[in-house]
Order: C-alpha cells, then structure tokens, then sequence
C-alpha cells in the first residue's frame, strides 16, 4: 500500500511539474514569442523592394521626341465656313530669258463658292520667288489675283517653281507654278566667270 501511495505521489508530482512547465511556455509564448514573430515581419519589410521606389526613383524619363521641332510651319487655314476656288491657270511657262531677268505672271481666279474667300497667305517655294495676293476677303462670285515674280539671279537651266496658296477652301491649298528657262550671261562659261582674251607674244628678237 505505501509503494502505491508512492508511485501515485511521485506520478501527481510529474504530472504537476510538466503542467508548470507547458504554463510557463505558454506565457513565454504570449509575452515574448509575439516580439519575435513582430521582428522577423519587420526585418521581411525591411529587405521587401518599395511599392514607391519604381515610381519615386532616379530613372531618367526618356528623351521628347525632336521630330516636332523640326516639322516645318504649315500656315493656318482660316476658320469658318469654306468656299471654292476657281483659277484661270495654275501653270505658267516664262520661255527662255537671260540670267538676272525677272519674269512676272499674273493669276486669275474667281470666288465660285457660296461664302468669303479668305487668303491667309501665299508662299513661294525659294526666295527667289515673290508673290502678292489680296489681303481683304474676296466675296461670292467675285474675281481676284495673285501677282507672281521670279527672279532668275544665279539661276541657270530649266526652272520650275510652286506657290502655295492658303485659304478657307476645301482643300485648305491650292498650288501655282511658274516654269522656264534660264540661259546664262553671254560670255560667260559654265562657273559664271567670264573668260580673258589671250594676247600671243611677240617674238623675242
């Protein structure tokens, strides 16, 4: 009987200290078990990429495009309504002239639309090329024209040059030429250097 009260005591006695135990592991779990679980989170955090740094970062943006800046200008059509256009000629040959002559055309046309005709701008195609159009709006069925001077200074060959003519027309443009021929200064060769007579000598005695 005293053995088996021994073995109940010695077995109540493990029993209890192995309960003691797991509470204690318990608490420990709740106390400190939850700091490094919050740690090893934080230290994750710490090492994860940023959400912000793709965004916020140092990557230069790509280059604007300099295609646009180099686009010529094209002039504005003039807004409102649209009328028609209508000229008499859009081509006009010169012939032949000598160089440092001037060859000037005058381009009729009339206003066969229902509205204003308004040009905005007349352009040559070179320098060389001058033209004058009328500035105030030009009414329905009304007539009009485009004054066109080329100037053939340090031009040689067959010539063909373009106006381009704006206005409220559908389409927004319309396209002149004056064309021909320009024969170089007499005398003078293919560099434009008029060439020196050639004087023989006379024999030395």
């Amino acid at each position: 009987m005293e053995k088996s009260k021994q073995i109940q005591i010695g077995l109540l006695g493990v029993i209890g200290l192995l309960v003691v135990v797991s509470l204690f592991g318990g608490f420990s779990g709740l106390f400190g078990g939850g700091n490094d679980v919050d740690a090893r989170a934080d230290a994750r955090t710490s090492l994860a990429p940023s959400g912000n740094a793709a965004v916020t970062g140092n990557t230069p943006a790509p280059a604007a495009s300099t295609a646009a800046a180099t686009k010529p200008a094209v002039p504005a059509v003039p807004a409102g309504p649209t009328t028609s256009v209508s000229f008499e000629e859009l081509e006009y040959d010169y012939g032949v002239i000598d160089e440092g002559e001037k060859a000037r055309h005058t381009y009729k046309f009339t206003n066969t639309g229902k509205e204003p005709l308004i040009i905005s701008n007349a352009k040559g195609s070179c320098g060389c090329t001058v033209p004058s159009w009328p500035k105030e709006p030009i009414p329905p069925g009304a007539t009009g024209q485009i004054d066109v001077e080329f100037n053939s200074k340090g031009k040689k060959g067959k010539q063909s040059k373009r106006v381009t003519i704006t206005a409220n027309t559908d389409p927004g443009q319309t396209f002149l030429t004056i064309k021909g021929e320009v024969k170089g200064a007499p005398g003078a060769d293919a560099g434009g250097v008029k060439p020196q007579a050639i004087t023989p000598k006379s024999p030395s005695k």
